[in-house]
């Protein structure tokens, strides 16, 4: 546990992205003065004033490195893109204060978190492996989270104060992530058939025809809606969805296991992402048809 009330918690927000957003939101901490936020993006002159200004507006102190953010801080929430975390865990390893909770919320195989574990406790702090469980919009910090890991049920503690949802999944490294993975072959795979489906039916003339054919034999599904919410996830973070899925592909090999599905649902959140598109409005045709102009 913290050595204070948990409600004078300081938090340290890794990567300030959509995760990261969400649960600062939910938990009212905005303007606190109690959550700090870094960003590799800050480190860019390019990206660094947009990245400052997004700080501000959501009430986050912006820190210029990740050593200053992670000063002070009781808990460190770890939201980066799945090929970043290990070295956002190496990094904070170097300055990371005994006892701080380091919460791995990035969607990384069991063998790459367990290896950001040993930087960490190795530094004296206090790793938690975090599967972040749903979407976190519109749930915001009542997502549900699978923790793991020797310091899992204290950690559980913490967030349960913070009014967070979160239940631990085992005592070892890896068994929340392993969860998480496995979930994520058919998550966003569905999301690649989508793509794969609905574009070949737009760019065929007929996509109204297979929606409609899907509805029938999904009873219960609003198959335009969940379409259309498949494609913007691809449109917004494809390439994150990319990362998170090569690190799949490891936990399914470390099994043994074939990753052919998960190669292919590579490479469509790959071909989707690198298009840069916003999500538009909420309208299949309208984001299949943006696709296909930019393909």
């Amino acid at each position: 546990m913290l050595d204070h009330d948990t409600n004078d918690a300081v938090i340290a927000l890794v990567g300030f992205g959509e995760a990261a957003n969400a649960f600062l939101a939910g938990w009212g901490l905005g303007g606190s003065g109690r959550v700090r936020a870094f960003d590799i993006k800050t480190e860019d002159p390019a990206t660094s004033p947009k990245m400052r200004a997004h700080y501000t507006a959501a009430g986050a102190l912006g820190a210029d490195t990740l050593a200053d953010a992670l000063e002070g801080a009781d808990l460190v929430f770890s939201l980066v893109t799945a090929d970043r975390a290990l070295d956002a865990a190496q990094a904070a390893a170097r300055t990371i204060a005994p006892g701080t909770f380091y919460l791995d919320g990035n969607s990384c195989a069991p063998t790459t978190k367990r290896t950001a574990a040993e930087a960490i406790d190795a530094a004296g702090g206090r790793y938690v492996d975090v599967a972040i469980m749903d979407a976190v919009f519109p749930k915001r910090h009542h997502t549900p989270l699978l923790l793991a890991g020797a310091s899992a049920d204290a950690a559980a503690d913490v967030l349960a104060a913070l009014d967070m949802r979160a239940t631990v999944a085992g005592e070892t490294v890896g068994d929340a992530s392993t969860i998480k993975m496995i979930r994520s072959v058919m998550m966003k795979g569905m999301e690649a058939l989508t793509a794969e489906c609905v574009l070949a039916a737009t760019k065929a003339g007929v996509a109204d025809q297979v929606l409609e054919s899907l509805g029938k034999s999904d009873q219960g599904r609003n198959w335009p809606a969940r379409a259309a919410f498949n494609l913007e996830r691809m449109m917004v973070h494809g390439r994150r969805r990319a990362a998170e899925m090569r690190e799949v592909a490891k936990t399914l090999e470390a099994l043994g296991m074939p990753s052919d599905m998960v190669q292919a649902t590579i490479g469509w959140q790959e071909k989707v992402g690198t298009l840069g598109l916003d999500g538009g409005e909420a309208d299949v045709a309208q984001r299949a048809g943006r696709i296909l102009d930019e393909m």
